[in-house]
């Protein structure tokens, strides 16, 4: 993995632990797959993980959203390993602006249980 992607995913991380009871977590032997999880009830809101030279971020989202963020980006793809119906993968090539992704990570978050004051 390439220095800069290296940075951005744990600025990626460094993000999504700033939502109230989120902790960071490595499940598989792996250590290319991060998950971002609530602590109240353990679920997984963001998985955060290199692929195709790329940092990439799987989230949850809302299905009447879905195919709205997927038609707005084309680094926005259904989810890599995930439900498709329910999870989209976002690619972190530098063609989506800082904010869209924060609001998907945001809504992830939201839907997953947590008590966003963000």
């Amino acid at each position: 993995m390439e220095e800069r992607d290296r940075l951005i995913r744990k600025e990626l991380i460094r993000y999504c632990l700033t939502f109230p009871d989120v902790f960071e977590d490595y499940p598989f032997d792996d250590p290319n797959w991060t998950c971002m999880r609530i602590r109240t009830n353990r679920k997984i809101f963001a998985w955060v993980f290199e692929r195709e030279g790329h940092i990439w971020v799987n989230v949850k989202c809302d299905p009447e959203w879905r195919d709205f963020w997927r038609g707005a980006y084309g680094s926005v793809v259904p989810a890599y390993h995930m439900n498709k119906t329910h999870w989209n993968s976002v690619i972190l090539d530098g063609t989506i602006p800082d904010q869209e992704i924060r609001r998907m990570i945001g809504e992830s978050y939201d839907l997953c249980g947590g008590l966003s004051v963000k």
